[in-house]
């Protein structure tokens, strides 16, 4: 019965992908960053992680088509009449909320791209409003793979990178802000999130290297030293006058 309610839902949700990118005018690639000749890397969920959220779908359902089915049964026991009257209300009442949230969990995934370049992350996220959440190499501070047991099972773990206030540009409601204020990018359901956290680590000391950004190790936040030291915040602050001169710079 699942397998039938999958073949419906994905014959429904062919057309609906067409109706809802022609309509909301959805992109269908990946974000574009101004990678002046850097290798650029796009990447999206692992089809692990459709899979993923379907089974979390389908926990969550079964005691919603477990109970329209008791009650048919109970009423088609006591009013057999009744019974074959509302035999098609309560199938639609099981498999219609099914179709819809198979046809979300679809929009979800295929609305979902990450782009890496030597310098920067961009994620984007979203259908009606779409979330695009930019994150400059430069003040990134952690980046950490978190799976749990059933992301395990699915092969799948997702990337964390947080940065310190400062070095996310955001357009929606893409970026994350956590408790101590630090800004937080969410890369779920990768199949090679080791590959990619290391590819991030790797573009951070290089930027740092080079002179672009705070040079200290990454994961590690520089002990204070005399009174008259900068603070982070002073050196978020140089680093956003940097930047604006170099923008104004002529090339």
């Amino acid at each position: 019965m699942t397998h039938q309610v999958d073949a419906a839902a994905a014959w429904i949700y062919r057309g609906v992908w067409a109706s809802v990118v022609g309509f909301f005018k959805v992109p269908e690639e990946p974000s574009t960053l101004p990678a002046a000749g850097e290798p650029v890397r796009s990447l999206r969920p692992s089809p692990g992680y459709l899979q993923y959220l379907k089974f979390l779908f389908w926990v969550a359902l079964i005691p919603g088509d477990i109970l329209p089915v008791l009650g048919w049964i109970a009423v088609s026991i006591a009013v057999p009449v009744l019974g074959v009257v509302l035999a098609l209300p309560f199938l639609a009442l099981m498999f219609l909320p099914d179709i819809f949230a198979y046809v979300g969990i679809h929009l979800r995934y295929d609305t979902t791209w990450y782009v890496l370049t030597d310098r920067s992350l961009r994620i984007r996220r979203g259908i009606v409003t779409i979330h695009e959440t930019t994150i400059s190499f430069e003040n990134v501070q952690n980046v950490e793979v978190r799976q749990g047991p059933l992301q395990r099972y699915f092969s799948i773990a997702d990337v964390l990178v947080t940065t310190a206030g400062g070095g996310v540009a955001s357009h929606g409601k893409g970026a994350q802000t956590s408790s101590l204020g630090a800004h937080v990018g969410l890369l779920q359901g990768l199949d090679d999130a080791e590959t990619v956290r290391n590819q991030i680590l790797a573009s951070v000391e290089r930027t740092r290297s080079a002179g672009l950004g705070d040079e200290h190790p990454l994961h590690v936040r520089p002990a204070a030293a005399s009174g008259s030291a900068l603070s982070e915040r002073h050196l978020g602050v140089l680093r956003e006058i940097r930047d604006s001169v170099r923008r104004l710079a002529p090339s």
